[in-house]
């Protein structure tokens, strides 16, 4: 079977997803993450997301207070854990194209107020 990509749902202002497949415990699709762009903090549940940068750099933030980060750029791999509260930030003046796979059941993102302290 074959998905062709659409024009997708831009949930947040600057992000844009794709599904490509879907079912009830895996997700696997592709998010674009404008120039400059910030999610607000949120966690994804039950759901690891393993995810892939194709193009640009995207910073996690996570932890007390958000002070702690991760950079991942074009050609990295990383994991978010379920229930991990945290936030997509990019840094750069370009356009941040991230394929990603989320296993789990439930809600794929919970939107929050911020880390815990």
């Amino acid at each position: 079977m074959v998905s062709r990509r659409s024009a997708g749902s831009p949930d947040w202002g600057g992000f844009g997803r794709q599904p490509a497949f879907e079912t009830e415990t895996v997700r696997f699709g592709e998010t674009h993450v404008g120039a400059g762009s910030t999610s607000p903090w949120h966690h994804h549940g039950r759901r690891t997301l393993y995810g892939f940068v194709v193009a640009g750099e995207l910073i996690l933030e996570f932890g007390p207070h958000g002070g702690e980060q991760v950079r991942a750029s074009a050609g990295d791999f990383f994991r978010i854990p379920a229930g991990l509260v945290h936030r997509d930030v990019n840094p750069t003046r370009s356009e941040t194209v991230v394929v990603n796979l989320m296993i789990g059941d439930g809600p794929a993102t919970i939107d929050v107020g911020g880390p815990e302290e």
